[in-house]
């Protein structure tokens, strides 16, 4: 009976530390700030998104919302002969077995370009430290809790910034730490593509406020003497107003704020609320005459998310991301000793593309995919669109030159 109980007891250990083990591995982890924004690590909870980059004395943390597009109501009368098409082409399909002529078939169920997404600001975060190198860098994602991390050290100090999208507030959060106190200097500033103006409200809040194009061509669409961008319309109708605001606050430090930015002082602990609203009030509106109060949306947001604690903001969105995550569990023998798992991502992708065994890496891959989808949209919000909700470009590119060809004829 002992030993029974011993069995059961170490197979529950087991199991339990496979468990912690399994959570732990789901990290996309680097020894170095994000180059580029295809190696910046990307947040998101169906409505803002967030590319976080790790730099040192200048942190970019680029960001989106998910109903920010220029342009205004769908138009009715786009193609309005489309419906015709339907059935020849299901003929040439499956009982044709006639591929290229329905392919040619569906260019006529084809309509105008559609307005593009856009990007909402860039979050700088500047630190001067003299111009000393880090060391210990760190960042890294966990795909598990949805959780960014940066962390390095300097002059014997260690600096570690974590940020999160809560979707339950419908609020970003980051929270900055030193492990020696009144050691955090820096200013927080944001700017964007867009059409916008900074103003501030109280002692420690940044506001930009701002308005997306009335029309806006894609990269393929390029017509002599047209503008491509237009902020006027003369019927109030398109373009989306937008609004986001940043609200700093710290225990023991000196927080002040002008239209330069939020400017924090000898802290220990600051914790930045991040909210984002837009005018848009459906498909079917003018964003602009019949769109939403953005100012009251995103205040609302952020005056409520700032009366909760770090913790409390931390653990339901947490608890809300996993009811997702945690719906689908893979697992892939490993019978390899070699553990790639304990190379930096970019390392062990450069393996993995070169051949070498590693299962807990397409383990990994799988549950990014999930985690992205996750990020990218919930109910209520709108469908991911082609880039989720990941995009720093005013005229987001297209990649696929057959549509470029034709809708560019």
């Amino acid at each position: 009976m002992k030993i029974k109980l011993e069995y059961w007891m170490l197979l529950v250990v087991i199991c339990f530390s496979s468990k912690l083990a399994a959570q732990s591995d789901l990290k996309l982890w680097y020894k170095y700030p994000a180059k580029e924004w295809v190696e910046a690590l990307p947040l998101g909870n169906g409505h803002i998104g967030a590319m976080v980059f790790g730099g040192v004395e200048e942190e970019l943390i680029q960001i989106n919302e998910s109903s920010l597009y220029s342009g205004g109501p769908v138009k009715k009368t786009i193609n309005p002969t489309a419906q015709f098409f339907l059935s020849s082409i299901r003929t040439a399909l499956l009982s044709e077995e006639n591929y290229s002529k329905a392919y040619e078939l569906t260019k006529n169920m084809q309509g105008l370009y559609t307005e593009s997404y856009l990007p909402l600001g860039n979050i700088f975060i500047k630190q001067n430290f003299g111009g000393a190198q880090p060391t210990a860098y760190y960042r890294d994602l966990d795909i598990s809790q949805a959780i960014a991390t940066t962390s390095f050290t300097i002059n014997g100090v260690k600096y570690q910034r974590e940020i999160f999208i809560n979707a339950p507030d419908n609020i970003m959060v980051l929270r900055l730490t030193a492990n020696k106190k009144g050691s955090l200097n820096f200013d927080l500033s944001s700017r964007s593509q867009l059409r916008y103006e900074l103003s501030v409200s109280g002692s420690n809040e940044l506001l930009v406020s701002g308005k997306a194009p009335a029309r806006l061509d894609p990269t393929y669409y390029n017509l002599q003497g047209r503008s491509p961008v237009v902020y006027e319309d003369a019927s109030g109708c398109n373009g989306m107003r937008y609004q986001y605001r940043m609200k700093a606050i710290s225990n023991d430090g000196k927080v002040a704020v002008d239209t330069f930015g939020i400017h924090v002082t000898n802290a220990t602990e600051v914790i930045v609320y991040i909210s984002a609203a837009t005018s848009f009030n459906g498909f079917d509106k003018c964003p602009d005459s019949e769109g939403k109060n953005e100012k009251a949306i995103a205040a609302s947001a952020i005056e409520k998310a700032s009366k909760k604690t770090y913790a409390l903001l931390r653990q339901s969105h947490i608890g809300d991301y996993q009811k997702y995550f945690n719906r689908v569990s893979l697992a892939i023998s490993d019978t390899s000793f070699v553990k790639q798992k304990t190379l930096p991502t970019y390392d062990r992708l450069k393996a993995f593309s070169k051949g070498s065994y590693d299962p807990s890496f397409e383990i990994l891959y799988f549950q990014f995919g999930r985690y992205l989808l996750i990020s990218a949209s919930r109910p209520g919000g709108p469908p991911a669109n082609l880039q989720g909700i990941w995009n720093k470009e005013l005229r987001a590119p297209v990649t696929d030159r057959s549509l470029i060809k034709f809708n560019s004829g």
